[in-house]
């Protein structure tokens, strides 16, 4: 007989995840409409959400810091593909947010706007989920767009 080349089968992982002290923050944070990160002591970068160590310096992080809510799009895609279980029609955006005041950009969708009309430098702001732990995505604040130079080094 032939050898058994591959083997087809469904695989199963189920896992429990604890979030530590500075994600247990900002979830906090999120269930009261409000984005915290923590900002590094050593190189003063704000991270959202807060890892509890700055990813740069190695250096524990513990000063927290509000941040947004309002933010620019650095950069964005556009989703063509229905992705299983999500009931959102494509096209639709996926974006990198620079919040304000944060250092390093979220990854957030964009709604409210024709996707061909999101660009890098928009300013937006969430929109929170009905039961308000997270935002469901963000929206044009109306003003004006972000000049380059604010968030080039975070694309």
């Amino acid at each position: 007989p032939d050898p058994v080349t591959r083997i087809v089968t469904e695989a199963r992982l189920d896992y429990t995840h604890t979030p530590g002290r500075a994600q247990s923050a900002h979830l906090a944070a999120l269930g009261e409409q409000r984005i915290v990160g923590e900002r590094c002591p050593s190189c003063r970068k704000v991270y959202v959400p807060p890892r509890g160590a700055c990813p740069t310096c190695g250096v524990a992080t513990t000063d927290r810091v509000g941040v947004g809510p309002a933010g620019t799009v650095t950069t964005f895609c556009i989703v063509n593909i229905k992705a299983r279980n999500l009931d959102i029609d494509v096209p639709y955006v996926y974006a990198h947010i620079a919040l304000d005041g944060a250092d390093l950009p979220l990854h957030g969708r964009i709604g409210g706007i024709p996707y061909d009309q999101v660009r890098m430098g928009l300013r937006v702001e969430p929109v929170w989920t009905a039961d308000g732990r997270h935002p469901d995505h963000y929206r044009p604040t109306g003003e004006p767009d972000a000049a380059y130079d604010s968030y080039k080094e975070l694309i």
